[in-house]
């Protein structure tokens, strides 16, 4: 019988720190999914998954919230209800332990709060993408003053794919000489690698 937890956080700007703080404890082990969506069903995870394959009969598993299991209401309510059914506890930080029926019945209210909360994000991200193309479309910048809406180039990605074939340079050494990290070189030559698959 252990007491686990699990940390999830949506984006890889984002730390499992307060979660981790707020849950406190001694714990025998931790299991995480940085950067990874509530959207996702928690079993397709890979901190998830590994959760489901470690924890056994009276072992206890901490969250800090519901909405750390995700944002589908459904889905939470199966996932809880599967640990329930191997006689895991289920013990969410400010509700406490989960059991049948009446923890039930408050779970499946709270997650279809988190489910309504993701259907809040998507419209304000939608809303927002839209207000920053009509913008684009009229002014030549987006609501925020931006000159495009994707990711902002960290340099000429023409002349950083031209001086690495120039000088047959590795990526390494492309990304030392423009001050740009390996992975932006890597997406600007691609564009250029996509361009050859295509002829």
């Amino acid at each position: 019988m252990v007491r686990v937890c699990y940390l999830r956080v949506s984006g890889d700007a984002q730390s499992v720190e307060a979660q981790r703080n707020a849950l406190g404890g001694d714990f025998a082990k931790e299991f995480v999914d940085e950067g990874v969506s509530g959207a996702i069903p928690a079993a397709d995870r890979p901190g998830f998954a590994t959760l489901l394959a470690y924890v056994r009969e009276g072992d206890t598993v901490c969250i800090s919230a519901i909405d750390r299991l995700g944002r589908d209401a459904l889905n939470i309510q199966a996932t809880i209800r599967f640990l329930i059914s191997k006689g895991v506890t289920v013990d969410v930080l400010g509700l406490g332990p989960i059991g049948k029926g009446v923890g039930e019945l408050i779970v499946a209210v709270l997650a279809q709060l988190a489910d309504l909360e993701r259907a809040r994000i998507k419209e304000r991200c939608d809303a927002g993408r839209d207000a920053a193309r009509a913008a684009l479309a009229a002014t030549g910048r987006t609501h925020r003053g931006k000159v495009s809406l994707g990711r902002p180039f960290a340099a000429d990605a023409a002349e950083v794919r031209q001086w690495r074939k120039d000088n047959g340079a590795s990526i390494a050494a492309t990304a030392q000489r423009f001050a740009l990290s390996s992975a932006t070189v890597k997406r600007y030559c691609a564009v250029t690698d996509q361009l050859h698959r295509r002829k």
